[in-house]
């Protein structure tokens, strides 16, 4: 009985939040795109007269001179610069708070974030501190928390999966707790985003493939959820379709420079969907085993993804058989309790494919009650799931990722 309530006070509202999205209109950054397109971006920054721009980026990056051709094209349009490069795979708000610091030291006025996810959340979130100062990062958990604008701000994705340059959403993690949490405002929306595949192509394969796959994840969830909307299905289902036709070629031939461009659009597409059809239990789990174990969040999203999809299988049959149709696995018209059937194995058999373990070997029984209860206080009861999950099927359905 009292989970029955809690389920109709979850769907209640859920609506309100569908509700509020369509009067509510989402932010679309500018998009700039092929050769030439930081030298585009620079000249923006230039425009808008920038005295100098915080460059966060991480030291892989960096240590691979990857940052070189953004720092050139700002050289060139005189814009000046400071790089700060601490950042974490699991960014930290210790990573956030010495951002601001380098920030306010060199006297920076604008944002350009280099990198993956982790660059991008922590330059979002760097940039809500400064114009926030009485605001701690803790404080902005959650949904629009974040009270007044943030400097000018930029991306230049250099993976193709998280789909941050275009979303409202900013993932941050407390060391202390090992607690990983979302912070999500309208402010968070970038002006500008690049999308240059040659920026790409010196991605490993297993981070091809783990983005890759954190991208398509964003694009199921925000599909067979039930918050979804027209513009929300359609950029999902072209991202299903890009994925599923490029990211095997990319992880297999990084140096393809169409399929690298087509999975950066797919993560971009992803990203537009669930930015306002939201996401589901995948990422509530998977954000917690990396919170409490750096376990990489596009690796957790694949592993879990297929396990999240058998357990509300029945409830979502119609959208995934849609987007099995939508990834060229068979046509209308075909059984959607096979095509759905299909779409979870495809899912399986592509993470196979790329060296994807269906364990997480970091996970341990102890911790499960703990990943459980975050991972259900994350999403209930803002993520409008297919199916709801009790406290005792979720813990079950973590189990199953046990080494």
């Amino acid at each position: 009985m009292l989970f029955t309530l809690q389920k109709a006070l979850y769907r209640a509202r859920q609506r309100v939040m569908k509700l509020s999205a369509r009067v509510v209109p989402l932010p679309i950054p500018g998009l700039l795109t092929g050769p030439g397109s930081l030298d585009q971006l620079a000249e923006n920054i230039s425009v808008r007269a920038l005295k100098r721009v915080l460059v966060v980026s991480d030291k892989v990056l960096m240590q691979l001179g990857l940052p070189q051709r953004l720092l050139l094209a700002l050289e060139r349009r005189s814009v000046a610069y400071t790089v700060y490069d601490d950042v974490q795979p699991n960014p930290t708000i210790e990573n956030v708070e010495n951002g601001v610091i380098v920030y306010r030291e060199h006297g920076c006025d604008g944002i350009v974030a280099f990198g993956g996810g982790s660059a991008i959340d922590c330059a979002k979130i760097i940039g809500a501190r400064l114009a926030n100062r009485f605001l701690s990062v803790r404080s902005m958990k959650g949904m629009f928390r974040v009270v007044l604008p943030i400097p000018p701000f930029f991306c230049v994705p250099t993976t193709a999966g998280t789909g941050s340059e275009t979303t409202i959403v900013a993932v941050i993690t407390d060391a202390a707790t090992h607690e990983k949490f979302a912070i999500s405002d309208l402010k968070l929306v970038p002006k500008l985003a690049v999308l240059d595949p040659e920026l790409m192509v010196g991605l490993p394969p297993p981070i091809t493939a783990a983005t890759g796959m954190d991208a398509l994840t964003h694009a199921v969830e925000a599909y067979i959820g039930l918050n979804g909307n027209p513009f929300t299905d359609e950029n999902a289902e072209k991202a299903t379709r890009l994925i599923f036709a490029n990211l095997l070629e990319a992880y297999q031939n990084g140096t393809n420079l169409e399929a690298r461009y087509n999975m950066a659009l797919a993560s971009y597409c992803a990203g537009a969907a669930f930015t306002r059809a939201y996401v589901g239990y995948v990422h509530a789990i998977a954000h917690n085993m990396g919170g409490l174990y750096s376990v990489p969040h596009g690796l957790a999203n694949a592993i879990i993804l297929p396990h999240v999809l058998r357990f509300c299988r029945a409830e979502a049959e119609p959208k995934l058989a849609a987007l099995a149709v939508a990834a060229g696995l068979g046509v209308r018209g075909e059984s959607e309790r096979e095509l759905s059937l299909r779409f979870i194995e495809a899912i399986e058999q592509l993470n196979q494919r790329m060296g994807i373990p269906t364990t997480i070997k970091e996970l341990r029984a102890k911790d499960i009650p703990l990943i459980t209860r975050r991972a259900l206080e994350e999403a209930h009861p803002a993520y409008p799931v297919p199916r709801i999950i009790t406290e005792a099927e979720c813990e079950a359905l973590v189990s199953q990722l046990l080494p």
